[in-house]
């Protein structure tokens, strides 16, 4: 079983910068995609930013150009580096991996959520 574990978040005035950190860990897994998803109360959890299953990255249309999503060789760390932070970012970031077992099942899991919070 994989666990993700966050790190980074965060208060900030608007206008700086975060660096979010989720690191993957387990036996015997591949990672198949892996990336961030965000959520305030009363609203559904939203892409922010991910690596697809083919390498190529996704970016939420209101954080293109401020946020860059980012992984180490072995593609087990992702990062998110939120430059620009505006209020309206303000959520929990969740980390997300979807990956295939030892034994060829594909499973998906959360991390346990990060806070950012921007003031104005």
């Amino acid at each position: 079983q994989v666990q993700l574990v966050e790190s980074g978040g965060g208060l900030v005035q608007a206008g700086g910068s975060l660096r979010l950190s989720c690191l993957a860990s387990g036996s015997s897994f591949s990672i198949n995609a892996m990336g961030w998803y965000r959520q305030v109360p009363g609203k559904e959890r939203e892409l922010v930013a991910a690596f697809t299953s083919g390498g190529s990255s996704n970016y939420a249309e209101s954080v293109k150009g401020r946020f860059t999503i980012s992984r180490d060789n072995a593609g087990n760390t992702v990062y998110l580096q939120m430059n620009s932070l505006k209020p309206e970012d303000t959520a929990v970031y969740y980390c997300y991996a979807d990956y295939t077992s030892a034994g060829g099942t594909d499973f998906a899991t959360w991390g346990q959520g990060a806070q950012v919070t921007v003031s104005s």
